[in-house]
């Protein structure tokens, strides 16, 4: 952290950041804003949601409490299959506006870049759609959209006994042809006892991989299912969740540079035990913090409260989680040279905050501490003086 800094850009990018008393001379004239001793640091960025989705799940919000768990309630037909339902009766138009409305909140919060996967359709038709959905919102409000493939989020009911045709349609129909309309960033496979096999992701994320498509894995959510080693072995840029990753796996992420995406927020909701990123970080695992935005496990895409409960549940420090959620965030989603850091040459998403200090803003939470924010060097919201 720099006191009494300067920081200049010029259009979308920053020219030069550093103590006031340096600022060069040719910047001395140029008009400024003072922001009041508060906290600049860069856009956050939401490096895990599931931004698009028909419905909501508040009815098992109360079976959780009564005991239910995540496994039961999918297997009652809750879950990930009910959203699939709610998704694949929506418009196109009312996704949009649903998950404009999401849109609008996150910016205020400071966050100026979501990755949003698709995953609630599972078949053709509901995922194309789901993937135009976040084109046209790139195009129609101020936050970048990272789109993701999660078409093998799971086995849909109408392949359950013949679940091979179905990862044929995933790498041989959906994946090429995403690819090529550039309507999808990275492939992501959930892995887990209930999803997708060690066997079945490996070969999703292969032909994802052949197709140009960058790769993620959702890995050792409920269980150690070798997620996390998997996603090491393919160079994925993200491993996601890995509240039940062990030893081997931690180890594998640290040596291949992949980055471990945190998602607090699904923890607390779930009643699970959290990631261990303290453990990570000491073993040199670069560590993402993240909302997991969804109508489930994550109702929330309150990305500082994830912060917070990041530093309570998970020992991070905030520098710590400040850095899961801008450097290493745009790490996890392969955009680390130009956003995520104030520096020269990196876009001017700059977010403000109504604190002096990281520890503070963390520690003291608020429903918003947020006061303004540059989006590509425009002002997305006012600052408040």
């Amino acid at each position: 952290m720099i006191d009494q800094a300067a920081l200049v850009y010029d259009n979308t990018q920053i020219r030069w950041v550093g103590n006031e008393q340096e600022l060069p001379a040719q910047y001395g004239n140029e008009d400024s804003v003072d922001c009041g001793q508060r906290l600049v640091i860069p856009g956050l960025i939401d490096c895990h949601t599931h931004l698009c989705f028909g419905g909501w799940r508040g009815d098992e919000f109360e079976m959780r409490l009564q005991g239910r768990s995540y496994q039961d309630i999918a297997a009652a037909g809750g879950g990930i299959r009910s959203t699939v339902a709610a998704t694949r009766a929506n418009t196109a138009a009312q996704l949009i506006e649903k998950a404009a409305d999401a849109l609008r909140g996150m910016l205020e919060l400071g966050i100026t870049t979501v990755e949003c996967k698709s995953g609630y359709g599972l078949e053709r038709a509901t995922e194309l759609k789901q993937l135009e959905v976040y084109k046209q919102l790139n195009e129609q409000q101020p936050i970048d959209l990272v789109p993701t493939f999660l078409g093998a989020h799971l086995v849909p009911d109408e392949y359950q006994r013949n679940r091979e045709d179905y990862i044929h349609l995933l790498c041989k129909g959906l994946i090429p042809g995403i690819s090529r309309k550039k309507l999808a960033k990275f492939c992501d496979v959930f892995v887990e006892e209930d999803a997708f096999s060690i066997t079945e992701a490996r070969q999703i994320l292969t032909a994802a991989k052949e197709a140009g498509l960058g790769l993620k894995v959702h890995a050792d959510q409920l269980s150690n299912s070798g997620g996390a080693q998997l996603a090491a072995e393919l160079g994925a840029v993200s491993a996601e969740h890995l509240e039940y990753a062990d030893q081997q796996g931690i180890r594998a992420l640290a040596r291949s540079g992949t980055v471990a995406v945190s998602l607090p927020l699904a923890s607390l909701y779930l009643r699970e035990r959290y990631m261990p990123a303290r453990e990570m970080l000491d073993g040199g695992v670069k560590v993402a913090v993240a909302t997991d935005f969804n109508p489930g496990s994550a109702p929330s895409y309150h990305l500082p409260l994830a912060m917070t409960l990041a530093c309570l549940n998970q020992q991070m420090t905030p520098q710590e989680v400040l850095m899961g959620t801008t450097t290493v965030a745009a790490g996890a989603i392969a955009a680390e040279r130009q956003i995520g850091s104030l520096l020269p040459g990196f876009r001017a998403d700059i977010t403000i905050i109504d604190s002096d200090s990281v520890n503070h803003w963390l520690y003291h939470f608020r429903a918003n501490a947020c006061c303004g924010v540059l989006k590509s060097g425009q002002w997305a919201k006012a600052l408040k003086q």
